[in-house]
This record gives structure tokens, C-alpha cells and sequence, in this order.
């Protein structure tokens, strides 16, 4: 027999529910180790084998639960909340409660089988740490530059910005540092990122948010399946003969992944040859440039997934290499 537990993840809680054929059972323990520790007691207590965890992807506040009931053999699944916001819709849910919530993701998990999760390895995970870290950085340092060019005229306001700003670039130009001396420490993982800086416009940073937050590209089975991972894929809307709306970025994955591919989109567009072709026949067809740029983001999606599946730098000439003679 089997049972499902959801989870709805908060800062400072965890709601739990179990479902158990008819049975059903509901929870709430405190997001610490602590806290863990009383969930696999409650989970242990009224059921031993056959569980199924699902909880949704709310970044740093669900990695932990979802680790430690990994690390101690249950299955656990993290799933995208759009889905779970899509299947509360198809049951006309009603009602707005955590434990609400923590019930549709059980029974979300009891119907849909979601696939199961697995951590990141410790050094995607230390990467992935550190590069948050400096999106913080540079987000302070930008508020900093504002608040000065703002017609600040106190000399005290202003000497204490001067300070954090000197002393926010000496803490970016370190944790850069770092960044480049943790891919000097994992040899797999620098010689993804140079793979992927030999397309035109992916630069280092770029190339290290993909691979901080994607895990391992090499473990989608299709680069249209990463496509639809990020969230940049068309979304047509169609009925009949007579609605014709627009197609849409779905917007369904990571949004901070199509943030840090944007500028790269961009860039693309002028110095990548594949990416530059596609630009013309879109802009020749009338598209307009938003959707170029999203277009330019997908294609550097299929050319990252090309040289890591491939492990072979990008190759401008690709397609006008001669076909090989048998």
C-alpha cells in the first residue's frame, strides 16, 4: 500500500498533510532540523513503507526538508507551483489555507505521480550558493549608485554611501574570486562552463548561472524539454476558426534562468551566426522584437545543450561541413 504526503513550505513552518487511502492526517511542525526530525517521527508513526513526499519548488526555504527526507530513503518530489496552482484550478478548489494547500499537493501527488527528486551535488549546490550571493551583492550595489545619484546633499549620507559602495566592490571582486577558484577546484564543472562560453554570447557569468541552477543539462533528454524547463517556449492560443491570439513565452520555468538570459539574447543576436540568421528571417517575417529576443534565448538554449551533450565547443561552420563519405 502506498501513502502521499504534501507539504506547503512557509519561512518559518511546514504543513503537513498524509493520505492514506480514506485516511487522512494533518500537521504542523517548524521549517528547522528540529522540525525534521519531528516530521519523520510523524511520518514513521502512521506509516512505515511506500511514501511519496511532494512539495513545491519555493527555492531556499523547502531545500532542506526536501534533503533531509531524501537522505533518510523517501521519495520526494519537488514540483514546479504552476502545476500545482493548474491542478487546484482543475478541482475547483475553493478555499486559500495552508493546510489546504499541504492537502491539494498530497492528493496532487496521490493522482499525477510526479518524478522523483534528487539534491544537487555539492558543488552545484556550493555554486549555486555563491552565485545568489552575488546577485544580492550586485543588487545592493545598484540600490547604493541610486540612492547617490538621487540629489543626496547631506556630506554625511553621502560619505557612508561612498563607504558601502567601496565596501560592496571589495566584497563582489571577492566572491568573484571564489566563483573562479570553486571551478578551479571541480574540473567537470569548468570544463562544462568553457563549453558553453564557446558560443557567442554566453560569457562566464551566464554560463555559471545555467549550470548552478539547471544542475546538468546533459541529463534532459531533448533540448526542447530544457526549453520548456526555462520557460521559453511558445504558447499558442487558438480555438476555431475565429480566435487567433498571439503566441507567448510560456513563463512556466525559472524565471531568475530567462532574467540571465536575456542580455546574452541580446548580444547573440549581433556576434552568433546561427542566432543572427534567426534574428533576420524572424525580423523579415514581421515579428516583433521581443519575440526575436525570446527566440534568441531559445536558440541558446539548443546550442548550450549541443556542446554539453556533444562535449565539443560550438563550431560556427557546423552546418556547411562536408557530409563524411562512407
Amino acid at each position: 500500500m502506498q501513502a502521499w504526503v504534501g507539504i506547503d513550505v512557509a519561512k518559518a513552518s511546514l504543513d503537513i498533510v498524509l493520505l492514506r487511502e480514506q485516511d487522512r492526517h494533518h500537521t504542523s511542525i517548524p521549517n528547522t532540523k528540529a522540525g525534521f526530525r519531528r516530521l519523520r517521527q510523524f511520518l514513521k508513526k502512521r506509516w512505515r513503507d511506500g511514501v511519496h513526499v511532494c512539495l513545491e519548488a519555493t527555492g531556499l526555504y523547502g531545500d532542506g526538508v526536501a534533503e533531509f527526507l531524501h537522505q533518510h530513503g523517501y521519495t520526494v518530489s519537488v514540483v514546479n507551483p504552476a502545476r500545482i496552482n493548474a491542478y487546484g484550478e482543475s478541482q475547483l478548489k475553493r478555499n486559500k489555507t495552508d493546510r489546504s494547500d499541504a492537502q491539494l499537493i498530497a492528493d496532487f501527488c496521490r493522482t499525477q505521480h510526479p518524478e522523483p527528486w534528487t539534491p544537487p551535488p555539492p558543488a552545484v549546490k556550493e555554486l549555486r550558493s555563491l552565485l545568489r550571493h552575488l546577485d544580492d551583492l550586485l543588487a545592493m550595489r545598484q540600490q547604493e549608485r541610486n540612492r547617490l545619484q538621487a540629489g543626496e546633499t547631506s556630506p554625511t549620507v553621502l560619505t557612508q554611501l561612498q563607504d558601502h559602495l567601496t565596501f560592496l566592490d571589495q566584497q563582489i571582486t571577492t566572491l568573484q574570486q571564489q566563483i573562479d577558484d570553486h571551478f578551479d577546484q571541480h574540473p567537470d564543472l569548468k570544463q562544462q562552463r568553457d563549453l558553453l562560453t564557446s558560443i557567442p554570447g554566453i560569457g562566464d557569468l551566464t554560463a555559471s548561472r545555467l549550470l548552478a541552477e539547471l544542475r546538468d543539462v546533459r541529463a534532459f533528454a531533448s533540448a526542447r524539454q530544457l526549453a520548456a524547463f526555462v520557460g521559453v517556449t511558445p504558447r499558442q492560443h487558438t480555438s476555431g476558426s475565429s480566435v487567433r491570439r498571439k503566441s507567448r513565452m510560456s513563463k512556466q520555468g525559472s524565471p531568475s534562468l530567462r532574467a540571465a538570459l536575456y542580455l546574452p539574447a541580446v548580444v547573440a543576436i549581433r556576434y552568433n551566426p546561427f542566432v543572427r540568421a534567426l534574428a533576420e528571417r524572424l525580423r523579415a517575417s514581421g515579428h516583433c522584437q521581443m519575440s526575436i529576443i525570446v527566440a534568441a534565448m531559445h536558440k541558446l538554449l539548443h546550442l548550450a545543450f549541443g556542446v554539453l551533450k556533444s562535449g565539443q565547443p560550438f563550431d560556427p561552420h557546423y552546418l556547411h561541413l562536408p557530409a563524411a563519405t562512407p
